[in-house]
């Protein structure tokens, strides 16, 4: 077993954002990660570790996104059904109005 290296939690952040930011070139991720860590000098495995690491702490975060933005779709839908029903509404009391006043009196 080889001699375990720390590396500081700059490093790290710096490493995987090499990673998102290269990976468009390479075919796929792991071959970004591969060159980004034979760069740095780091091993291949413990990249992916941090990669997957990092996108594990963004999960709350797009899923809190997520939910917001369902609950604004929502919101909107019943914005806009409530405004049909008070278009109906508004036509059928003009309706019934105009109803009454040609109904001959007695």
């Amino acid at each position: 077993m080889g001699r375990r290296v720390r590396y500081s939690s700059e490093f790290r952040e710096r490493a995987v954002r090499l990673v998102s930011e290269q990976r468009s070139e390479y075919e796929s991720e792991w071959a970004a990660i591969g060159a980004v860590a034979e760069k740095l000098g780091c091993t291949a495995e413990s990249l992916r570790k941090w990669v997957r690491h990092a996108e594990q702490k963004l999960i709350p975060e797009a899923q809190a996104r997520e939910a917001e933005r369902e609950r604004l779709k929502q919101l909107e839908r019943e914005n806009r059904e409530l405004r049909q029903a008070n278009e109906i509404l508004r036509k059928a009391a003009a309706f019934f109005a105009q109803a009454e006043l040609d109904r001959p009196r007695k």
